[in-house]
């Protein structure tokens, strides 16, 4: 149902903006309380990983049938219970401590996050008149990278005064202002003829997702080789081959395989997953590089990556048009290629002896990196389908994003534990088999048991913050090296000027 009324659009438009900021941040926002949470609950790096991705596995794994859902019976309703769900997780998880269960309620966080996520950018593209869908799609996409860094900072402030919990507090105040405005100023739509639910390829598309997830993030620990590591990655590579099978032979799928031979969805789908690999494996890392290594506080930290959105959120908005005028594959790959200097140049500026300049510099060539990726990449993926499926282009979207999120996220700290836990190991040769674990699986440990050893414990926390360093900037890297390769992709295959 397209609106007309432009201050109607206007209040949509904040609506699902507050919307997605909550879910975005919903996995930025906690990198900043990732240390506080590990001093506070003996979290190891394994668990932290699988704190913050529990969140986007679930959400990457199911986005595609939620999609569907709102398709069916309405993306308005779907709307107000994700966000119920959301709200209602988070109200939980601010009042438990134990690693394990926060994995859990992370989780049902995902599950309303996977109803929301989609949602907005279908409300938008269903109820926005054509003239003016780009400007809203290209803040849509502003509000989506702007957002990761305004959860930062949010919680940030949070933990200056409060524990890391409150991190979950932020999340249901979102949730619950979010719904008030659902209520209010949403319109419901559902497809005229929705096809029926593809329940086999929800189920194969998220033991594909988890799957894959679970064995990188496990490796590190468990070892490459074990059958913790190759059993999951095995159910995830089939599934994730039985998904493209079943879906190239079901009357009505989830995603159409044939929808990749469409340059623009298939490039925007790409470059919008490499975009958010990077994003977030790099919000994994860093945040617990400033505090940790560092020595920043939460919001010190949070505060330190601000300039990105400064320049992130005006450039995403014209983006599109942009993007319009010279041709998608040029300013998509472009973008890509400022996002991996970037990336790279950030790599160099990890040490022990800290420099912030140099690090803004990588700063503001990632902010505009993803302002020229983000947005034309979205609207490459909606303006090569159709009105009626919209619902399967903002899935599809989202799930790039998302599955991104979760790789990058799993990846990047797979990269960073692994260095870590090799280089730091010959510094703890001589301490007790429990201390030297607990060194092994976390810088956080390593600061406290260094601390209780007075000065001899200074040399651990060196080895520690230098194990450290050399595993975030061996991350980033490899991220760069990911995004190049991306950029590649899409100048070769994108649409140019004109085309869709």
């Amino acid at each position: 149902m397209v609106i007309e009324d432009p201050k109607r659009l206007r209040l949509i438009l904040v609506v699902v903006s507050l919307s997605l900021m909550m879910v975005i941040s919903g996995v930025s926002g906690l990198n900043v309380a990732l240390p506080d949470l590990a001093l506070s609950t003996g979290a190891t790096q394994n668990q932290l990983q699988w704190i913050v991705d529990a969140y986007t596995v679930t959400l990457a794994g199911l986005l595609f049938i939620a999609g569907a859902i709102g398709d069916r019976f309405g993306r308005r309703l779907l709307l107000i219970a994700g966000l119920i769900i959301f709200g209602g997780a988070a109200a939980v998880a601010f009042t438990v401590s134990d690693p394990t269960t926060l994995i859990v309620l992370r989780a049902v966080m995902g599950i309303g996050a996977a109803a929301v996520m989609p949602t907005t950018l279908s409300i938008i593209t269903t109820s926005f008149p054509e003239e003016r869908r780009p400007q809203a799609i290209g803040i849509w996409v502003g509000v989506a990278g702007a957002g990761a860094v305004l959860g930062l900072l949010m919680s940030g402030l949070l933990l200056e005064w409060f524990s890391w919990s409150s991190f979950f507090a932020l999340n249901v105040a979102l949730a619950l202002v979010a719904l008030l405005g659902a209520f209010t100023v949403i319109p419901n739509s559902v497809d005229s003829d929705p096809p029926a639910l593809d329940s086999i390829g929800a189920i194969l598309s998220f033991l594909a997702v988890a799957g894959l997830v679970f064995g990188i993030i496990e490796g590190p620990v468990s070892g490459w080789v074990s059958w913790q590591v190759l059993v999951p990655l095995s159910i995830g590579l089939i599934s994730g081959v039985l998904f493209v099978w079943w879906e190239s032979r079901v009357e009505s799928p989830l995603l159409d395989p044939r929808l990749f031979k469409l340059r623009g969805f298939s490039t925007g789908s790409a470059s919008n997953a490499i975009q958010f690999f990077a994003a977030f494996g790099f919000f994994f890392t860093i945040m617990q590089f400033l505090q940790f290594v560092v020595g920043y506080s939460p919001l010190q930290a949070a505060a330190a990556v601000l300039p990105m959105a400064v320049v992130l959120i005006p450039l995403a908005r014209n983006a599109p048009l942009i993007s319009q005028r010279f041709g998608y594959n040029r300013i998509g790959s472009l973008g890509l290629l400022s996002l991996s200097l970037g990336l790279l140049i950030l790599s160099f500026t990890l040490s022990t002896d800290f420099s912030y300049w140099a690090f803004l510099g990588g700063l503001v060539f990632f902010g505009i990196g993803m302002a020229l990726a983000g947005a034309p990449a979205t609207t490459a993926i909606t303006s090569s389908l159709p009105s009626s499926k919209q619902g399967v282009a903002s899935a599809m979207n989202d799930t790039a994003r998302e599955f991104g999120s979760a790789l990058g996220i799993a990846v990047l700290g797979s990269v960073l534990n692994s260095v870590y836990r090799s280089d730091v190991t010959a510094a703890v040769g001589d301490l007790p088999q429990q201390a030297a674990a607990a060194i092994e699986s976390s810088i956080a440990a390593a600061g406290q048991i260094g601390e209780q050893l007075g000065p001899n414990g200074a040399q651990i926390i060196a080895a520690a913050n230098e194990a450290f360093v050399s595993g975030a900037a061996g991350a980033l890297r490899v991220a760069a090296a990911v995004v190049v390769i991306g950029a590649l992709f899409v100048f070769l295959r994108a649409p140019r000027r004109g085309e869709h």
